[in-house]
Protein backbone atom coordinates (compact mmCIF):
# COMPACT_ATOMS: atom_id res chain seq x y z
CA UNK A 1 0.00 0.00 0.00
CA UNK A 2 1.32 3.53 -0.89
CA UNK A 3 2.38 5.87 1.73
CA UNK A 4 0.14 8.88 1.99
CA UNK A 5 1.75 12.14 1.41
CA UNK A 6 -0.27 15.37 2.69
CA UNK A 7 0.82 19.02 1.85
CA UNK A 8 3.09 21.01 1.42
CA UNK A 9 1.28 22.97 3.43
CA UNK A 10 2.65 26.04 2.47
CA UNK A 11 2.43 29.19 5.60
CA UNK A 12 3.72 32.89 4.81
CA UNK A 13 5.58 32.86 8.04
CA UNK A 14 4.89 35.65 10.37
CA UNK A 15 6.64 36.73 13.57
CA UNK A 16 4.79 37.01 15.91
CA UNK A 17 6.79 38.04 18.79
CA UNK A 18 8.55 40.61 17.55
CA UNK A 19 7.60 42.64 20.42
CA UNK A 20 8.37 40.52 22.87
CA UNK A 21 10.61 40.77 25.96
CA UNK A 22 12.35 37.80 24.05
CA UNK A 23 15.17 39.70 21.74
CA UNK A 24 15.79 36.43 20.17
CA UNK A 25 12.64 37.40 18.48
CA UNK A 26 14.56 40.85 17.24
CA UNK A 27 16.18 41.45 14.01
CA UNK A 28 19.73 43.18 15.10
CA UNK A 29 20.18 41.27 18.41
CA UNK A 30 19.20 37.78 16.67
CA UNK A 31 21.96 39.09 13.68
CA UNK A 32 24.06 39.74 16.76
CA UNK A 33 23.81 35.83 17.37
CA UNK A 34 24.68 34.90 14.07
CA UNK A 35 20.88 34.52 12.98
CA UNK A 36 19.54 35.84 9.99
CA UNK A 37 16.83 38.05 11.28
CA UNK A 38 14.56 37.43 14.07
CA UNK A 39 13.32 33.64 14.80
CA UNK A 40 9.27 33.00 14.31
CA UNK A 41 8.54 31.25 17.88
CA UNK A 42 8.60 27.82 18.07
CA UNK A 43 5.24 27.72 19.51
CA UNK A 44 4.13 28.86 16.07
CA UNK A 45 6.22 26.54 14.39
CA UNK A 46 4.68 23.99 16.06
CA UNK A 47 1.24 25.15 15.16
CA UNK A 48 2.01 24.99 11.36
CA UNK A 49 2.98 21.04 12.18
CA UNK A 50 -0.26 20.94 14.15
CA UNK A 51 -1.98 21.80 11.00
CA UNK A 52 -1.11 18.58 9.09
CA UNK A 53 -2.38 16.42 12.33
CA UNK A 54 -5.60 18.07 11.99
CA UNK A 55 -5.19 17.31 8.37
CA UNK A 56 -5.02 13.76 8.68
CA UNK A 57 -7.40 12.66 11.60
CA UNK A 58 -9.87 15.70 12.06
CA UNK A 59 -11.31 17.18 15.02
CA UNK A 60 -10.14 14.39 16.77
CA UNK A 61 -6.16 14.63 17.14
CA UNK A 62 -7.42 17.92 19.52
CA UNK A 63 -9.00 15.50 21.94
CA UNK A 64 -6.63 12.40 22.05
CA UNK A 65 -3.54 12.92 19.80
CA UNK A 66 0.00 13.49 20.49
CA UNK A 67 3.06 15.91 18.51
CA UNK A 68 6.16 15.57 19.18
CA UNK A 69 8.57 18.21 17.38
CA UNK A 70 11.83 19.55 17.29
CA UNK A 71 12.88 22.91 15.94
CA UNK A 72 16.69 22.47 14.65
CA UNK A 73 17.21 25.49 12.22
CA UNK A 74 15.10 29.11 12.08
CA UNK A 75 11.86 29.87 10.10
CA UNK A 76 11.49 33.36 9.68
CA UNK A 77 9.62 36.28 9.33
CA UNK A 78 7.94 36.92 5.93
CA UNK A 79 9.80 33.53 4.18
CA UNK A 80 7.61 31.11 2.94
CA UNK A 81 7.71 27.83 5.43
CA UNK A 82 6.56 24.41 3.70
CA UNK A 83 5.19 21.73 5.98
CA UNK A 84 4.95 18.11 4.59
CA UNK A 85 3.71 15.02 6.05
CA UNK A 86 4.05 11.37 5.48
CA UNK A 87 2.58 8.15 6.65
CA UNK A 88 4.29 5.87 9.15
CA UNK A 89 3.38 2.63 10.99
CA UNK A 90 3.59 4.94 14.04
CA UNK A 91 2.00 8.06 12.90
CA UNK A 92 2.75 11.03 10.49
CA UNK A 93 6.15 12.14 10.05
CA UNK A 94 6.38 16.11 9.78
CA UNK A 95 8.95 18.13 8.21
CA UNK A 96 8.90 22.25 7.91
CA UNK A 97 11.74 23.58 5.75
CA UNK A 98 12.27 27.07 5.45
CA UNK A 99 14.35 28.59 2.50
CA UNK A 100 15.29 25.27 1.25
CA UNK A 101 16.95 24.16 5.22
CA UNK A 102 15.24 21.16 7.28
CA UNK A 103 13.54 23.48 10.12
CA UNK A 104 11.61 21.41 12.08
CA UNK A 105 10.59 17.57 12.40
CA UNK A 106 8.26 15.97 14.35
CA UNK A 107 5.51 12.62 14.81
CA UNK A 108 2.07 13.14 14.89
CA UNK A 109 0.01 9.94 16.18
CA UNK A 110 -3.45 9.14 17.92
CA UNK A 111 -3.57 7.57 21.15
CA UNK A 112 -6.12 5.18 21.27
CA UNK A 113 -6.58 5.77 24.97
CA UNK A 114 -6.60 9.25 26.81
CA UNK A 115 -4.28 9.12 30.00
CA UNK A 116 -5.04 12.04 31.88
CA UNK A 117 -1.60 12.83 34.86
CA UNK A 118 -2.89 11.40 37.69
CA UNK A 119 0.56 13.60 39.32
CA UNK A 120 -0.16 16.89 37.56
CA UNK A 121 1.73 19.57 39.43
CA UNK A 122 0.24 21.99 41.77
CA UNK A 123 -0.75 25.49 40.00
CA UNK A 124 1.95 28.08 41.23
CA UNK A 125 1.33 31.67 41.34
CA UNK A 126 4.07 33.23 39.80
CA UNK A 127 5.49 36.01 41.49
CA UNK A 128 4.85 39.57 40.56
CA UNK A 129 7.00 40.36 37.23
CA UNK A 130 8.42 43.45 38.76
CA UNK A 131 10.24 40.75 41.26
CA UNK A 132 10.95 38.30 39.08
CA UNK A 133 14.77 37.13 39.74
CA UNK A 134 17.27 36.55 36.78
CA UNK A 135 16.83 32.91 35.45
CA UNK A 136 20.26 30.90 36.66
CA UNK A 137 20.98 27.21 37.79
CA UNK A 138 19.23 28.37 40.89
CA UNK A 139 16.07 29.99 39.76
CA UNK A 140 15.39 26.96 37.48
CA UNK A 141 16.57 24.37 39.87
CA UNK A 142 14.89 20.96 39.18
CA UNK A 143 11.92 20.66 41.23
CA UNK A 144 10.99 24.28 40.86
CA UNK A 145 7.28 24.92 40.11
CA UNK A 146 6.35 27.21 37.36
CA UNK A 147 2.75 28.70 36.54
CA UNK A 148 1.18 31.75 35.04
CA UNK A 149 -1.81 34.59 35.90
CA UNK A 150 -4.67 33.69 34.60
CA UNK A 151 -5.89 34.13 31.20
CA UNK A 152 -8.95 34.08 30.27
CA UNK A 153 -9.95 33.65 26.43
CA UNK A 154 -11.88 36.08 24.02
CA UNK A 155 -13.13 35.79 20.74
CA UNK A 156 -11.39 38.50 19.63
CA UNK A 157 -8.18 36.87 21.26
CA UNK A 158 -8.19 33.62 19.63
CA UNK A 159 -9.08 35.41 16.12
CA UNK A 160 -6.11 37.38 16.59
CA UNK A 161 -3.60 34.36 17.29
CA UNK A 162 -5.34 32.20 14.02
CA UNK A 163 -4.65 35.26 11.96
CA UNK A 164 -1.08 36.09 13.59
CA UNK A 165 -0.52 32.11 12.75
CA UNK A 166 -1.33 31.95 9.18
CA UNK A 167 -4.37 29.24 9.48
CA UNK A 168 -6.61 28.09 7.43
CA UNK A 169 -8.53 25.56 8.71
CA UNK A 170 -11.85 26.48 9.46
CA UNK A 171 -12.45 24.30 12.11
CA UNK A 172 -11.33 26.76 15.17
CA UNK A 173 -13.79 29.23 14.15
CA UNK A 174 -16.25 26.95 13.67
CA UNK A 175 -16.50 25.06 16.27
CA UNK A 176 -14.50 28.07 18.95
CA UNK A 177 -11.54 25.98 19.29
CA UNK A 178 -8.62 27.11 20.75
CA UNK A 179 -5.21 26.04 18.60
CA UNK A 180 -2.95 23.73 19.97
CA UNK A 181 0.07 26.18 19.48
CA UNK A 182 -2.18 28.61 21.65
CA UNK A 183 -2.07 26.21 24.51
CA UNK A 184 1.58 25.77 23.92
CA UNK A 185 2.57 28.86 24.60
CA UNK A 186 1.44 28.62 27.62
CA UNK A 187 5.06 26.85 28.73
CA UNK A 188 6.81 29.58 27.25
CA UNK A 189 4.58 31.81 29.73
CA UNK A 190 5.50 29.79 32.87
CA UNK A 191 9.16 30.97 31.93
CA UNK A 192 8.95 34.01 31.31
CA UNK A 193 6.45 35.46 34.02
CA UNK A 194 8.70 33.58 36.85
CA UNK A 195 12.22 34.47 35.34
CA UNK A 196 13.90 37.28 33.78
CA UNK A 197 15.31 35.96 30.63
CA UNK A 198 17.75 37.22 28.02
CA UNK A 199 17.49 35.94 24.50
CA UNK A 200 16.47 32.37 24.82
CA UNK A 201 15.46 29.33 21.87
CA UNK A 202 12.44 27.02 22.18
CA UNK A 203 14.12 23.80 21.06
CA UNK A 204 10.99 21.32 21.37
CA UNK A 205 8.38 19.91 22.83
CA UNK A 206 6.26 16.29 23.05
CA UNK A 207 2.49 17.26 23.43
CA UNK A 208 -0.32 15.12 24.40
CA UNK A 209 -3.55 16.31 23.73
CA UNK A 210 -6.04 15.36 26.61
CA UNK A 211 -9.40 17.34 25.34
CA UNK A 212 -9.98 20.31 23.53
CA UNK A 213 -10.08 23.81 24.84
CA UNK A 214 -12.92 26.10 23.89
CA UNK A 215 -12.80 30.06 23.20
CA UNK A 216 -13.98 31.70 26.47
CA UNK A 217 -11.76 29.46 28.22
CA UNK A 218 -9.31 30.91 30.97
CA UNK A 219 -6.11 28.89 30.86
CA UNK A 220 -3.32 28.45 33.24
CA UNK A 221 -0.48 25.79 33.59
CA UNK A 222 0.85 23.96 36.20
CA UNK A 223 4.70 22.93 35.42
CA UNK A 224 8.02 21.84 37.16
CA UNK A 225 11.34 22.07 35.99
CA UNK A 226 12.67 18.45 35.50
CA UNK A 227 16.28 19.23 33.99
CA UNK A 228 18.23 22.18 33.93
CA UNK A 229 21.47 20.80 31.96
CA UNK A 230 24.38 21.62 29.77
CA UNK A 231 24.73 20.66 26.13
CA UNK A 232 26.86 21.66 23.37
CA UNK A 233 27.72 25.12 25.32
CA UNK A 234 24.20 25.83 25.70
CA UNK A 235 22.33 25.39 28.99
CA UNK A 236 18.72 24.25 28.44
CA UNK A 237 15.66 23.80 30.73
CA UNK A 238 12.67 20.93 30.52
CA UNK A 239 9.80 21.64 32.21
CA UNK A 240 6.88 19.20 32.61
CA UNK A 241 3.55 20.86 32.47
CA UNK A 242 0.03 20.84 32.45
CA UNK A 243 -2.21 22.94 30.24
CA UNK A 244 -5.51 23.46 31.83
CA UNK A 245 -8.81 25.55 30.36
CA UNK A 246 -11.26 26.38 33.36
CA UNK A 247 -9.26 24.04 35.66
CA UNK A 248 -9.35 20.96 33.30
CA UNK A 249 -6.57 19.30 32.17
CA UNK A 250 -6.13 20.13 28.06
CA UNK A 251 -2.50 19.33 27.14
CA UNK A 252 0.16 17.50 29.02
CA UNK A 253 3.80 18.71 27.24
CA UNK A 254 7.23 18.23 27.78
CA UNK A 255 9.21 21.46 26.63
CA UNK A 256 12.41 22.18 26.18
CA UNK A 257 14.40 25.15 26.34
CA UNK A 258 17.97 27.30 25.93
CA UNK A 259 17.39 29.41 28.49
CA UNK A 260 21.23 30.77 28.04
CA UNK A 261 22.80 30.46 24.73
CA UNK A 262 26.64 29.38 24.49
CA UNK A 263 26.63 32.86 22.03
CA UNK A 264 25.63 34.81 25.15
CA UNK A 265 28.28 33.02 27.26
CA UNK A 266 31.23 33.96 24.54
CA UNK A 267 29.88 37.28 24.18
CA UNK A 268 30.17 38.04 28.12
CA UNK A 269 33.35 36.33 28.27
CA UNK A 270 35.01 38.41 25.72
Amino acid sequence: MDKLWLGPYRVRAFNSAQDSENRVHDDTVARRMGFAGGLVPGVDVYGYMAHLAVLRWGRDWLAQGTLTARFTAPVYDGEDALVSGTEADEGLQISVTCRGTASASGLAAMVTTSRPPSDAPRIATPPASTSRPPASEATLAPGTRLGMRPLQTTEDFAANYLRSLRETDPLYRSARLLHPGLLLRTCNWALTENVRLGPWIHTGSTVQNLAEAKVGATLTVAAVVAENREHKGHSLVELDAIVLADGQPVASVRHVAIWRPRQLRTAQAN
